[in-house]
């Protein structure tokens, strides 16, 4: 038998405990979206810029209208994950929550969940959309194990897995 070099690496149903302070968030969706939005923030403009047969309120209709689908694609690539020593801020959409790590119970990404959610201690279930399987799948279960392990390590978790 061969001795292993180095540290030991987690099984399948644990996960290595990311140094803190550490990001979680849909990176490659979050650059599809960026991109997507500049690049058809650019395709527009330049078309009100380009017809001459358009007035001035009409040319600023379509510039506005590019800038309303940016805003749009900027705000559906905001989410994200903090954690840090004393606990988590989720970053959705239009909300920010910030968590002691005490009032998270359980970290859930359950097959067909299209996000993360969490057990707080109120009993209430909060959608984390930081951590999506969409376009990223093994990353997203990856960064959800790693959030399981933190918050397991550092509150007061139910289930040690």
């Amino acid at each position: 038998m061969r001795p292993q070099s180095g540290p030991p690496r987690p099984g399948p149903s644990e996960a290595a405990e990311p140094v803190l302070p550490v990001t979680f968030r849909p990176t490659r969706t979050r650059i599809v979206l960026l991109t997507v939005g500049a690049f058809m923030f650019t395709v527009i403009t330049a078309v009100a810029l380009l017809l001459e047969n358009l007035g001035p309120g009409e040319r600023a209709s379509f510039i506005l209208t590019a800038l309303v689908f940016l805003g749009i694609l900027t705000l559906l690539s905001r989410p994200k994950v903090v954690a840090d020593a004393t606990g988590v801020t989720v970053v959705n959409l239009t909300r920010t929550r910030r968590l002691e790590w005490a009032e998270i119970l359980r970290v859930n990404l359950r097959s067909g969940d299209p996000w993360v959610f969490l057990d707080l201690s109120d009993g209430s279930s909060l959608p984390v959309l930081g951590i999506q399987p969409g376009v990223a799948k093994a990353h997203a279960i990856r960064d959800a194990r790693a959030l399981r392990a933190l918050a397991e390590s550092h509150g007061t978790g139910t289930e040690k897995n």
